[in-house]
């Protein structure tokens, strides 16, 4: 009775597992309408592009410059330093802070005022102290953008004005680097703050965010960081986070960015489920030269997918050949790539470890094997 019931379980299993790999055409990324010349949605963790329109077309983008301005101060590891105010800074056109020429305010407060209220006089302020002179800070935001892979960006300014001809971007670039921004804590806190009080030599200061995305609009939005000049138009950044998945929205030249970002993720997080591709833990594969042992990774793959693109997923593992995985008891001995639409999208290492089984393998664990290794490939180096 219970072999039978075995082999009923093991033929519904792979069944089933016929019917979610049979080969389908690739889908189409989700169309969402949005007013902006040039957008993209990007999924924080993975990277993945969920939704993009003109997303490598160059843009004049105002004041989101800031993000690489406010990142730069950040990691100078200054911002408790007190900066007196020149010149230079004060008299900066376009939005400010009310900076007085001799005042003395820490780095951290000018970053804030730089970020919630777009001053261009703080942008000054910071590029000035951080860099040297202006130049000089203008030379480390390229420096930095080349670094980020932002191969169509160019800066010429710490703010966005409309200044310069070589002062551009790409949506696709300004994610890249909001990616990058967003996995430091600093940056985090300082582009989610919705009020920032403290205490300025003229007396108390208290700004409110102009992200109307985060302080009245969207619940789900984490921060981000408003732009607009004349030449650019409307220019918006914003992040949002929503059942653990966090997503950045970037829009250049939009008349209605607020609900272009509201659109992009409320059907991005409908249609799209973040799916555990490699689970951290032992890998349920059934490798040569691998007897009482077990390969695990410590990482975990999870990937944002559509529901008719899981068929779309393969697992390659490459492993050392099996005489040497049977010498091994310990260490790293292969790679689990992940792909999608036959493209290596991430890989993390494969470890061994003794497991002191000397049992045989159950019924169960036999039927996982089977399960897993119809889901990857092995090969051996």
């Amino acid at each position: 009775m219970r072999a039978g019931r075995v082999a009923a379980i093991i033929c519904s299993c792979l069944l089933l597992i016929q019917m979610l790999y049979i080969p389908r055409e690739t889908s189409a990324a989700v169309n969402i309408p949005v007013s902006a010349s040039a957008a993209i949605l990007m999924e924080k963790d993975s990277g993945r592009v969920l939704f993009e329109k003109n997303a490598h077309e160059i843009h004049r983008i105002a004041s989101i410059t800031k993000i690489m301005t406010a990142i730069l101060a950040i990691e100078s590891g200054k911002m408790n330093e007190v900066v007196t105010i020149k010149k230079q800074a004060v008299y900066a056109e376009g939005s400010s802070i009310y900076l007085q020429m001799g005042e003395k305010i820490k780095l951290e407060d000018l970053v804030y005022g730089l970020m919630l209220r777009s001053g261009n006089d703080a942008a000054n302020a910071i590029a000035d102290y951080i860099g040297g002179s202006i130049e000089g800070f203008v030379f480390l935001m390229n420096q930095k953008a080349e670094e980020l892979g932002m191969t169509n960006t160019k800066f010429a300014n710490p703010h966005g004005l409309d200044d310069s001809e070589n002062h551009y971007s790409t949506a696709y670039d300004m994610a890249l680097l909001t990616r990058y921004a967003m996995n430091n804590k600093e940056y985090k806190t300082i582009s989610g703050t919705k009020v920032y009080k403290f205490q300025r030599e003229n007396g108390p200061q208290s700004w409110i965010n102009k992200n109307r995305l985060l302080t009245e609009k969207y619940k789900y939005c984490t921060g981000g960081k408003t732009g607009f000049t004349k030449r650019a138009g409307r220019t918006l950044v914003t992040t949002a986070e929503k059942n653990g998945t966090e997503l950045i929205a970037v829009t250049l030249k939009a008349s209605d960015d607020w609900n272009d970002h509201i659109t992009m993720y409320e059907r991005s997080f409908k249609e799209y489920q973040p799916k555990t591709i490699i689970p951290k833990g032992t890998l349920a594969i059934n490798a040569k030269g691998i007897k009482n042992k077990e390969l695990y990774v410590k990482n975990t793959i999870i990937y944002p997918l559509l529901k008719e693109e899981y068929s779309d997923i393969r697992i390659e593992y490459k492993l050392h050949n099996p005489s040497i995985l049977a010498k091994m008891n310990g260490g790293r001995v292969g790679t689990a790539i992940f792909h999608f639409q036959d493209k290596p999208v991430e890989k993390v290492p494969i470890y061994i470890r003794q497991t002191h089984k000397k049992h045989e393998e159950s019924w169960w664990e036999k039927l996982k094997n089977i399960l897993f290794s119809q889901m990857g490939v092995i090969f051996y180096d």
